[in-house]
């Protein structure tokens, strides 16, 4: 059976002997980064790490545990893709992406077979209220710094969002794309989002300030294994990430609608942020970080994203991961 949530995964991880359970306070500000720092560099990509009792920047103590170094080991990131060796999913995932354009009849009739597992699993709306919006909380309630975002390196320019999903759409032709990048927060409703140029995300972003329009966007944090994979795959551009976790997974991914715009959101997922870009706002200053490389990146300017919403589950967990010096969690993810 595939793992539909987050919660369902660390009990997966704990069954399997993986996890280790912090119970003593640890920071938010570096701590628990340099004892998971550690742990990664460790054989094998160490145990997966859920910190209970996660210190905040004012002192007190957060209810929300955060989880890190999930998928930080070639048995985690089989829990989470539903596999029983790598070797079994990087063969349908090379199949699938090696697919060339057929050149006759006969080549045709022998592709059908791919397309009809890949249309197997498209993504599902659910209807009622999802678990990712048991609690809702827009306009002036929204305040970022509820949640124990973590502050990873001492020359780090602030807190960071380090697993997202982030969910945009291209204006003109209406297609998702789900990518994965670093995510500052400004403020308790206020983020700068680090879309490099290449990246789809920063070209559906320069697409809407082309029109003079507000771009909607959604931050999903947590939900399932397969589609927060998907969120750091190089997939190509026409190939739906929701679509292709279900594909990896054998199971539909389950979709809800966002509370304040039309983007549909995870319905699994732990926390979700909506919120907009103005193109006609100036960027913000993003950064630095400290980055793949042992060294930082340096700060530049971005776009800054208004929070309008923050939806979660009724307990949730919030999940990041660790940008550094390798070996790092990012190794088994591909």
């Amino acid at each position: 059976m595939p793992l539909d949530t987050l919660g369902e995964f660390i009990a997966a991880i704990e069954q399997s002997g993986e996890l280790v359970r912090v119970r003593e306070p640890v920071r938010t500000r570096l701590e628990i980064a340099e004892i998971a720092d550690r742990c990664m560099k460790s054989r094998d990509g160490g145990p997966a790490l859920l910190f209970e009792r996660p210190v905040m920047e004012d002192g007190s103590t957060s209810p929300m545990p955060v989880a890190i170094n999930l998928f930080g080991s070639t048995r985690r990131i089989c829990l989470a893709l539903g596999a029983e060796k790598l070797d079994d999913i990087g063969c349908r995932i090379s199949e699938l992406l090696e697919m060339k354009v057929p050149k006759g009849f006969l080549e045709k009739l022998a592709l059908l077979p791919r397309l009809a597992e890949l249309a197997k699993f498209p993504p599902k709306t659910r209807g009622g209220r999802p678990p990712c919006q048991e609690i809702v909380l827009e306009g002036g309630d929204v305040d970022l710094g509820r949640i124990p975002f973590l502050v990873t390196w001492p020359g780090d320019g602030g807190r960071y969002i380090t697993l997202p999903l982030v969910i945009t759409e291209d204006p003109a032709r209406g297609i998702r794309n789900v990518g994965m990048y670093r995510i500052q927060v400004l403020r308790r409703n206020e983020l700068a989002m680090n879309w490099q140029r290449h990246k789809v995300g920063a070209a559906h972003w320069r697409e809407m300030a082309e029109r003079g329009e507000r771009m909607p966007v959604v931050i999903a944090i947590g939900g399932d294994p397969a589609s927060i994979y998907t969120g750091s795959a190089p997939l190509p551009p026409t190939i739906d990430e929701f679509l292709f976790a279900g594909f990896l997974r054998k199971s539909p991914v389950e979709l809800a609608k966002a509370v304040t715009c039309d983007l549909a959101v995870p319905a699994e997922a732990e926390i979700v942020i909506e919120g907009y870009v103005d193109p006609g706002e100036p960027l913000v200053l993003e950064g630095p970080f400290g980055d793949h490389t042992g060294f930082y990146s340096l700060a530049d300017y971005y776009p800054k994203v208004h929070v309008t919403a923050a939806t979660m589950r009724k307990d949730p967990v919030y999940p990041a991961t660790l940008v550094g010096r390798p070996p790092m969690e990012d190794y088994y993810l591909g």
